[in-house]
């Protein structure tokens, strides 16, 4: 089983590589934005909660997020193996998803980290929002919020994995094509 973490700022391109690596490596994606899109698509008061939050580009809580994670792993016992996208963001979510792999006698085995400097990030989102129809992708002050909330909160958890050796740099201002093909080197690795 292949466990991997794909991380990295909003508008990194988690996204655009979770795609090709699924296809490739016939994993299941666990994205836990569109997780929350669904549940905001629903209009479920989980929906409604995390909409708030994610408009202000602000976190959705913890528990709210790990319950589906475990909702989605229990429903693919026999799966390939795992793609992480969006999750963990905290070292207690690292923590909590350790836990959660070892009850099904797994692990993470990597966390590919992409590398986009901050201007190209804004640049990308704003482009994204013209297509995605997401309020959050529009505005610059609320994209400068959601990239200074993941330097702030989630990037030190690049420091977890390194502890545990699975942490891998990945430079994402390449093309897709050569993102891919590093990920890929990385993801085979002996």
């Amino acid at each position: 089983m292949i466990n991997l973490i794909i991380f990295g700022p909003p508008g990194a391109g988690k996204g655009t590589q979770s795609n090709r690596i699924v296809e490739k490596y016939k994993l299941i994606h666990l994205s836990t934005g569109d997780l929350l899109r669904s549940e905001i698509a629903d209009a479920t008061p989980l929906g409604m909660e995390a909409k708030t939050l994610m408009d202000q580009g602000l976190l959705v809580p913890d528990q709210v997020v790990i319950g589906m994670i475990r909702s989605k792993i229990e429903q693919n016992p026999d799966a390939n193996g795992f793609i992480f996208d969006g999750f963990p963001r905290t070292e207690k979510q690292a923590e909590a998803l350790d836990e959660l792999l070892e009850e099904n006698n797994t692990s993470i085995n990597i966390m590919l980290a992409l590398f986009v400097e901050k201007e190209e990030l804004i640049k990308r989102i704003i482009n994204r929002g013209k297509d995605s129809g997401r309020s959050d992708d529009t505005d610059r002050s609320i994209i400068d919020n959601r990239i200074d909330e993941y330097n702030s909160k989630t990037k030190p958890l690049i420091k977890y994995y390194e502890r545990q050796n699975k942490y891998r740099r990945i430079e994402g201002s390449n093309s897709i094509d050569e993102i891919f093909e590093k990920i890929c080197v990385e993801i085979e690795k002996p």
